[in-house]
């Protein structure tokens, strides 16, 4: 009798506490996805800093990250604020009469070139404000020291460095593992610059890709570093003898060459802010983080209840077929949005902001679609990010002006199809062999089992040519350029935005605020309401799933570290399916 007593009682006992813990669980997930949407305003007390911590990867559009950095007193989760969103709260806080000054905390910045640009040019344009900006860090990188070469005083550590040598950009090289392991990576392509290709068939870099990365660099490196003299009141001649020679090899040499103004610790700048915002000793400093900052609200004279709406719909990451995910710019998912917003009436234009380096050509043409029926009903006006290349040109071409910065990499008009022949893996690594019946000749086509034959290669060569024009005549359309124009510009070439828009790839020199204003120009509007696509999903499991991937993400970034990169780049490959419209994996410009 005892014994079926405890059983029982064990056993309420399991089914409360197991349904108590789902109920906490329930109640913690709907508490964060209401949190999405509803987040009070934080308060900012006056005579207060904005602190920019801007050391980690930047979205181009805000996300939410579940649980990572979560506040259970506050029932707040963790934000990254997107591109976007800085340069709007850097402009909220130029008016904000409690925002004394900005608090630049960033030795490493997680954009490419064109989005530091941006951040850098709205820094630029807060300083008009009289407002000061102090800028601090440990170690600089090249990238973080261009954009806080923008503040009144440039603070370092005193163990500390500035990276001050010059560019590069590297290319990883696969055919030697490949022939190691007994793969043929075959390869079709059109455009003698497509060099995407070239780590699969290559081991070091062919001429045009030295050269189209070289001008590149230059290209880049000389609008860097004129930016950077003028900043600091340096000669131009000075600043490359200093790059050139590795003259700054510590903080003090940084402070020599006036890199910095400072050679401080991290308390002693503290103590140079109090004094900016006169203060004594004993007093706190009141600051504000970016992430708190969001919620505050803007200037009363914005417009927020209008009719008549601007759409900006993100587009970042890999183009891919199907649906894709929050990482990528899936086919399915865009064609929805661009045909929901064309049939909106309240939307009167759309900003199409895109950073993306290409992916499939098949995605690519169908999303190229739908921005050229949107086009026939409203403006589109293309705002491109770090990259908009290939893929990324391709989904762009067909807008009603495109906006692209500076730094911008875009063009790369060309395509590429990998098929490995795994024959020799197989058979002399593995001891495996295959053998089958077909029905008919081209049954097997595209077996990795075997090389390819020589009437298949030539059916597959016929269909990347056909994609290629068919690229091509995209932006004979979309821009309105010749034909041959295009074919020499194309060739799958990529060039910065200065040098797409001496060609006609773009129509205009700016930043995402530059394309909204072309936007409400087109569309003729005065006053106007923004609003953001894709919408934040809160549905509960989508919550979950996101928690899921960025964890899974996280764990992999800290297991490799500085190999990180390399694992992105075998991703990207393993999922490539078809026809690829994709820039070179990866120039990244360092």
């Amino acid at each position: 009798m005892s014994f079926w007593k405890i059983f029982f009682s064990s056993l309420l006992a399991f089914v409360i506490g197991t349904f108590l813990v789902m109920f906490i669980l329930i109640a913690l997930i709907a508490g964060l996805v209401s949190s999405f949407g509803g987040e009070a305003p934080a308060t900012v007390h006056s005579n207060s800093i904005l602190s920019l911590d801007l050391g980690y990867d930047i979205p181009e559009q805000t996300t939410y990250i579940p649980f990572q950095g979560f506040s259970f007193s506050e029932f707040e989760p963790a934000v990254a604020p997107g591109v976007y969103d800085i340069i709007k709260n850097i402009k909220k806080a130029k008016t904000d009469p409690a925002i004394k000054g900005i608090y630049l905390n960033s030795g490493y910045i997680g954009v490419g070139m064109a989005n530091t640009e941006q951040l850098r040019n709205a820094l630029l344009d807060f300083k008009k404000s009289g407002k000061f900006i102090i800028a601090y860090a440990e170690l600089y990188s090249e990238k973080a020291y261009y954009l806080c070469s923008v503040a009144d005083k440039v603070v370092v550590n005193p163990k500390g460095v500035v990276e001050f040598n010059g560019m590069s950009a590297q290319y990883m090289f696969f055919k030697g593992l490949l022939d190691k392991v007994g793969i043929e990576a075959q390869v079709f392509y059109d455009g003698k610059f497509k060099s995407a290709t070239e780590p699969f068939r290559l081991d070091s870099m062919s001429k045009e890709n030295e050269l189209m990365t070289h001008v590149l660099l230059n290209d880049v490196q000389d609008k860097v570093m004129n930016t950077i003299a003028a900043s600091r009141k340096i000669e131009r001649t000075q600043l490359d003898s200093i790059s050139n020679n590795l003259l700054v090899q510590n903080s003090w040499d940084a402070k020599k060459y006036n890199l910095v103004d400072e050679v401080w610790f991290e308390d002693e700048v503290r103590d140079y802010l109090k004094t900016q915002l006169e203060l004594k000793e004993s007093d706190k400093i009141e600051q504000v983080t970016l992430g708190k900052y969001l919620s505050v609200p803007g200037n009363k004279e914005e417009v927020t209840l209008q009719t008549d709406r601007i759409a900006i719909l993100f587009a970042a990451g890999d183009i891919v077929d199907g649906k894709g995910d929050d990482s990528n710019v899936g086919a399915e998912k865009y064609i929805k949005q661009l045909r929901k917003l064309r049939e909106d009436e309240k939307v009167k234009a759309i900003v199409f902001r895109v950073n993306s380096p290409g992916g499939s050509a098949l995605a690519s043409d169908v999303i190229a679609r739908e921005v050229a029926l949107t086009v026939a009903k409203k403006p589109v006006v293309v705002s491109m990010g770090d990259y908009a290349a290939s893929g990324g040109y391709y989904i762009a071409a067909n807008a009603s002006k495109i906006v692209a910065q500076p730094n911008t990499l875009t063009g790369s008009i060309g395509v590429f199809g990998i098929f490995p022949n795994m024959q020799k893996l197989f058979e002399d690594k593995l001891g495996i062999t295959f053998d089958g019946v077909t029905t008919g000749k081209f049954s097997d086509f595209g077996d990795v089992s075997r090389p390819m034959r020589p009437d298949e290669k030539l059916i597959v060569q016929r269909g990347v040519d056909s994609i290629y024009s068919n690229f091509k005549a995209v932006v004979v359309k979309g821009r309105k350029l010749s034909p041959e124009l295009v074919d020499t510009i194309a060739q799958g070439r990529v060039w910065t935005g200065s040098q797409a828009l001496a060609f006609g790839l773009v129509d205009t020199l700016g930043g995402l605020e530059d394309a909204i204003a072309m936007a409400a120009g087109l569309a003729k509007l005065d006053k106007y309401r923004l609003v953001e696509y894709p919408e934040i999903d809160k549905d509960m499991f989508e919550v979950v799933r996101l928690f899921s991937d960025e964890k899974e993400r996280s764990a992999i970034r800290q297991k490799l570290g500085p190999f990180y990169s390399l694992y992105e780049q075998v991703q990207v490959l393993a999922t490539m399916k078809g026809v690829q419209a994709r820039m070179p994996v990866m120039v990244e410009i360092e």
